[in-house]
């Protein structure tokens, strides 16, 4: 993909349960926005097929996808919803959660993706963030997210893995959003921040 056609896209970056597929699917509402978890992409995928049987089986034990087969699923994800209009990347801001997650995918993203800002979404409780997690499980019935001792291991993974992609940033495309607030306050902060990128990438492409 050249560089002109890379799609525009926000980063919604934080730890598991601090609520990035919750806002991403709220932003998901406004039109311009175009919300991606690739987490539910995974989750998307045929059990029954090579790549979903791969994907179930470390999204099972709270381990990351190997980077070649998360590329080629995200790709065939997005390539799907351009070709159904669902995404229109010269009308649509992408809002993207859960990718990159390791500094290597960081460089493998860049072929793809012209990343204007990153959301960084923290909270202070991690134990809070685990129950919210178990509550989800049962609420959306995620396999994945029913065992405390695999949802403890992808928080240890986001620590070491995950979180230095922040560092391969510059500081000034980086925006810390306090998540400890109820969802409606949090969806504030984050539109002072996106607003002003999704106004600047429709001057762009009209």
């Amino acid at each position: 993909m050249s560089p002109e056609n890379r799609y525009s896209c926000v980063l919604l970056f934080g730890p598991p349960g601090v609520g990035k597929g919750t806002q991403g699917k709220i932003l998901a509402n406004i039109p311009g926005f175009f919300h991606l978890s690739v987490g539910d992409v995974f989750r998307s995928v045929d059990i029954g097929s090579e790549d979903g049987k791969e994907v179930y089986d470390y999204i099972s034990e709270g381990q990351l996808v190997p980077d070649p087969l998360t590329m080629k699923i995200w790709k065939k994800a997005v390539d799907a919803y351009v070709a159904l209009s669902w995404y229109k990347p010269h009308e649509d801001l992408l809002v993207l959660d859960g990718m990159p997650r390791n500094v290597e995918q960081v460089s493998l993203v860049e072929k793809y993706l012209n990343v204007h800002q990153i959301i960084y979404l923290e909270c202070s409780d991690e134990e809070d963030m685990i129950h919210r997690i178990r509550r989800r499980a049962i609420r959306e019935n995620r396999t994945d997210d029913a065992n405390e001792d695999v949802i403890r291991h992808r928080f240890s993974v986001y620590h070491q893995v995950t979180a230095p992609v922040i560092d391969r940033y510059p500081a000034d495309m980086i925006s810390r959003v306090d998540c400890n607030g109820s969802p409606a306050e949090v969806l504030k902060l984050i539109l002072d921040q996106v607003i002003p990128v999704q106004n600047a990438h429709f001057r762009d492409n009209n």
